[in-house]
């Protein structure tokens, strides 16, 4: 039965930077546990499920009581693969949150959501949060976006944006760090997985260009969180030691949202 807000989690085995990522343990749990918890403490969401493409990651899922759905092995994206759990399962808003974020906040999903909730005419949000910090500017790891007036996004780019003629990092004028969490109604994002790829998203290996190239919008919410993704070894160690950090500061077992 569709339901009418469904959280889905992409959660691919294979990582050239860190095999078997869904499954990692921290403190105890494989990273997509942590993922999936967290989704299901977000309160407008009805249903969660993991998309993947490996029977492992399923079995684990359903070692610890959750839902998991096997996709195409084939889909060059994570959006390919959330679209055809959605096309299984039906729902008239998605949320894609990505299964290497292990410490998301559910407020900062909900937040996602709102536009959606909102504004009948919003077929796509995203997320967004304050640059403080000249060197992640300049990083073309870390992708900036910048927002019209009510919101939706301009351009999202690796290069440092806005970018000010004098080249030093912007003065009174906020700089944004995207922030990769989506969420979509059901119809657009089946829509959006049949656009081609674009000559923007294409230069820049960024996905969501393909969306306003094609002419559509993305609402953009600032938030005040910021998004740790696990990558690499390295990232891995710090979201483990940011859980110790978490015990020895609250006394009690995982980390509280």
């Amino acid at each position: 039965m569709a339901v009418r807000i469904l959280a889905v989690i992409p959660a691919r085995y294979a990582s050239s930077r860190l095999p078997g990522k869904p499954l990692v343990q921290i403190d105890g749990r494989p990273m997509v546990q942590w993922v999936y918890e967290a989704a299901g403490r977000v309160p407008s969401v009805e249903r969660v499920v993991v998309a993947t493409d490996d029977e492992r990651v399923t079995k684990a899922v359903e070692g610890f009581g959750g839902e998991a759905v096997m996709t195409s092995p084939a889909h060059p994206s994570g959006t390919d693969r959330v679209a055809e759990a959605v096309r299984r399962i039906g729902a008239e808003i998605v949320v894609n949150i990505q299964g290497d974020e292990p410490l998301i906040d559910p407020h900062v999903v909900e937040q996602a959501l709102q536009p959606l909730l909102a504004e009948e005419a919003v077929v796509m949000s995203t997320l967004c949060t304050r640059l403080k910090d000249e060197g992640q500017w300049r990083d073309p790891n870390v992708v900036k976006v910048v927002r019209a007036a009510n919101g939706d996004a301009l351009y999202f780019s690796r290069a440092p944006i806005p970018h000010p003629r004098e080249a030093t990092f912007p003065a009174g004028c906020p700089v944004y760090k995207h922030l990769g969490l989506y969420a979509y109604r059901g119809d657009f994002l089946e829509r959006l997985t049949e656009l081609p790829p674009s000559p923007l998203e294409q230069v820049e290996r960024l996905e969501q260009l393909r969306v306003l190239e094609a002419g559509y919008r993305i609402r953009v919410v600032e938030t005040v969180h910021d998004s740790i993704g696990v990558d690499t070894p390295d990232d891995l160690e710090r979201v483990r030691a940011l859980v110790v950090g978490s015990h020895h500061q609250h006394g009690q077992h995982g980390r509280q949202t």
